[in-house]
């Protein structure tokens, strides 16, 4: 149960409904339940809603390795409902079922070396130690800004994940998880 109320834009004053706004414009609209709690906060909301839309749609980093950077963050931290919302879109970008099944069982087998290189990284970055391998081997992948925004990625969904999970965002009715519980 979610330890804060969630916030419709109704629920803001006026003045501060461009920042539920800001948040929603580049989603098609939509507010996550994470952003509903969130705008609790509405002017930290929106500056992390930027920053997220950043990653997520303005990133040199292809879909695909985006999306297995957010699976891979996501397992290592248990966030069931960053998971679970991000395994159909990471399907729609291309990430094979295998990918996303190892991810889940936390091993890299069946996964092709470039994949495995990005979870394996990911999991660095959350671990605090980058080995010059592997991120030779992203950086070789992605080149130097892509190697920097994934990183950045990494960062920006554990931070996701930590706050989820502080504050008890659920999922939503009908949804059913994907990770293992516990």
């Amino acid at each position: 149960m979610a330890r804060v109320p969630y916030v419709q834009r109704g629920d803001l004053p006026p003045d501060r409904q461009r920042y539920h706004d800001s948040i929603t414009e580049p989603r098609g609209g939509r507010l996550a339940k994470v952003f509903s709690l969130f705008l609790k906060a509405a002017e930290m909301a929106a500056s992390i809603g930027e920053v997220g839309a950043c990653g997520r749609f303005r990133s040199v980093v292809p879909d695909d390795v985006r999306e297995m950077v957010i699976l891979a963050t996501a397992r290592e931290l248990g966030c069931q409902y960053e998971f679970t919302h991000h395994v159909p879109i990471a399907k729609q970008a291309g990430v094979r079922d295998e990918v996303i099944e190892g991810i889940q069982a936390r091993t890299t087998e069946g996964m092709r070396s470039e994949e495995s290189a990005i979870v394996e990284y990911a999991r660095q970055v959350l671990s605090n130690r980058v080995d010059d391998a592997t991120f030779a081997a992203i950086e070789g992948m992605l080149g130097r800004q892509g190697a920097v925004e994934a990183t950045m990625i990494v960062g920006y969904y554990a931070m996701m994940g930590h706050t989820m999970l502080a504050l008890g965002v659920e999922l939503e009715e009908g949804v059913a998880a994907l990770l293992p519980q516990g």
